[in-house]
């Protein structure tokens, strides 16, 4: 499985708006703006007493994780039920794929259940792009992670943090990225992909530094 190009409009509908969210590649600067503005708005809910705004309300989010990240699928879960929607959890590597289901097959079993939404978390870069591929067309795909491809939710969320913390973006500001090399998630690929989206988008430099932590 490889990962299809995401400049081609599988991303995008026919309005030029978001309908499956793969990958930060060739997704334009005012859309991502749009994103980054739209998150901001949100961060005040989770101040208030009643940690919850009805935009969702009525729409089933469904997490399908073909492998474990519990980071990941909690901070989905609590987002989804924030929005006011119904979530649905799926651990596919201990269910169905372990009984020799295909990605094929799962796909149209969850497509049965209704579901507005697929949080999809996959070991194999390109299964993301294989899903918004063959899912029906009133259901949106989100990328949790695809294998060394992408993570576009956590790049999105890096480049909401560093404009909370520097300002509106401007060229000549340089980041560097402090890689861990213990990690078992560090993915060289996706960091390329998110500085190239950096730099294309907004002019900003970046640069990797390897640091070596000791198993404790």
């Amino acid at each position: 499985m490889t990962p299809l190009d995401a400049k081609r409009p599988l991303q995008l509908n026919h309005q030029g708006q978001l309908q499956h969210f793969l990958s930060l590649d060739g997704l334009p600067r005012e859309l991502l703006t749009e994103i980054l503005d739209t998150a901001d708005s949100f961060l005040e809910v989770g101040a208030r007493a009643v940690k919850k705004v009805p935009l969702l309300r009525g729409k089933t989010v469904c997490n399908v994780f073909f492998e474990n990240s519990t980071r990941t699928r909690t901070t989905f879960e609590l987002a989804a039920q924030r929005l006011s929607a119904d979530v649905i959890t799926l651990n596919v590597s201990t269910s169905s794929t372990s009984k020799g289901e295909t990605l094929f097959d799962t796909l149209r079993n969850l497509e049965a259940m209704a579901a507005d939404m697929f949080v999809v978390r996959h070991g194999d870069s390109g299964a993301a792009h294989f899903i918004a591929e063959h899912v029906c067309p009133q259901v949106a795909i989100i990328n949790g992670g695809d294998g060394r491809h992408a993570h576009p939710t956590q790049g999105m969320l890096d480049m909401l943090t560093i404009r909370r913390h520097k300002g509106d973006f401007k060229t000549g500001l340089t980041l560097r990225c402090m890689r861990i090399s213990r990690k078992t998630s560090a993915n060289t690929h996706f960091e390329e992909w998110w500085f190239k989206t950096f730099y294309n988008n907004y002019g900003i430099r970046g640069f990797f530094s390897n640091i070596d932590v000791p198993r404790v």
